[in-house]
């Protein structure tokens, strides 16, 4: 017979139930082991314990405390809307995903500086004091665009994949995820998070969360660049693409609308251009971007606004509830998750004997045969 673990703290239990952004009594109706444990009725074997931890993404080692510790958030969180960040306003994915992108920055400073690779002259330009067009027309000096870059693109999608390749050859990582490495049972709402930057001299880090609607994700990516440009490592929900009541995130909001959408070129065709729809077209962005624009210009209401915003995001869910779904291209998805930049430098690393296979295939969430198969199909392109 097993032996049971027995004494432990009900507190931490609940704690690390409730952590994991489960209801209690919801989670006692799927697990009633659990209840037991809780109440006293029963002890866990070390196995179940185990179990137990997984589940709700607990080292082991945190059921042995006398009381919860203290997980501070890691990054400034802003809120629309909010004057300051909240403490403990992000979820435990959020939470997990900014630990594996700070893991990975950590490691690739390090190389960087091993190999002497330059700080990067834009990382903390400009500061709060700047204006708006200042900073979006360096950041448009930095990637080699034009203001017409994005008219050459069919679509809009066409440009914000341009418009990533752009940002990577400055040497700023981009990511795009909606769950937490390759758990697909793990997904980040993008009521939660939007998007985060983590600032760094050497290997900034953008994450965009995937499980946006692809219309907002380009105003999100410039958003972030702009915490870039300013120094200010930062996460953010943009919940309806408003920014949290901060200086820093509205002159990054105006940055974003402003790249994307100049005021001169907005106003000179706003009358020629009938509907979002047309100007979309024209601008190479998302209607949501392009109305959002004409919201900060006055050219229509804050009524206007969020009533086309509401009416544009259930004609995407609808979209996508009528769409089929299949299971999609694992490589072609983990390439945007990882970042091509991210893992030429990790294979740079194995090659030069730097770095451990073992290490890079926890630093990419790669194991084996994936990981070779990875780096030989995608990696050449770089």
């Amino acid at each position: 017979m097993a032996d049971r673990i027995k004494n432990i703290n009900k507190e931490i239990l609940e704690w690390a139930i409730l952590r994991a952004g489960n209801d209690l009594d919801e989670f006692y109706l799927k697990n009633p082991k659990v209840q037991d444990w809780v109440e006293n009725e029963s002890n866990p074997t070390l196995k179940q314990l185990e179990g137990f931890t997984q589940k709700v993404h607990v080292p082991f080692g945190y059921m042995f405390l006398n009381e919860p510790p203290e997980e501070d958030i890691p990054i400034p969180f802003f809120r629309s809307g909010q004057k300051k960040p909240e403490a403990a306003s992000i979820t435990l994915n959020v939470f997990h995903t900014i630990q594996i992108l700070q893991e990975r920055q950590s490691w690739l400073t390090e190389y960087l500086i091993n190999v002497d690779y330059d700080d990067l002259t834009f990382v903390g330009k400009y500061d709060v004091k700047t204006g708006y067009s200042t900073i979006a027309n360096d950041i448009k000096k930095t990637l080699g665009l034009n203001d017409g870059w994005a008219n050459r693109f069919r679509t809009w999608e066409e440009a914000l994949n341009h418009l990533t390749q752009k940002i990577e050859e400055t040497g700023v990582i981009v990511t795009f995820n909606g769950v937490v490495g390759n758990n697909t049972r793990r997904v980040i709402s993008p009521t939660d998070c939007r998007g985060f930057v983590l600032v760094d001299q050497k290997a900034p880090f953008l994450f965009i969360n995937s499980a946006d609607a692809k219309a907002a994700q380009m105003f999100t990516l410039i958003h972030e660049l702009a915490h870039i440009w300013l120094g200010e490592t930062a996460g953010f929900d943009n919940s309806k693409m408003m920014p949290a009541n901060h200086p820093v995130e509205f002159l990054c909001d105006k940055v974003a609308a402003e790249f994307l959408v100049p005021e001169n070129y907005l106003k000179d065709v706003w009358q020629e251009k009938q509907g979002f729809h047309q100007l979309a077209k024209y601008f190479k962005v998302s209607q949501i971007v392009v109305a959002r624009r004409a919201l900060d210009l006055k050219l229509i209401s804050k009524t206007e606004f969020f009533g086309f915003y509401n009416n544009y995001i259930e004609g995407v869910k609808a979209k996508k509830e009528n769409a089929k779904t299949s299971g999609g291209d694992f490589y072609a998805t983990a390439k945007k998750r990882i970042s091509l930049r991210f893992a030429s430098f990790v294979n740079n690393a194995v090659n030069e004997n730097a770095l451990l296979y073992r290490d890079a295939y926890k630093l990419t969430t790669l194991k084996g045969d994936t990981y070779e198969r990875f780096v030989k199909e995608h990696l050449h392109q770089v």
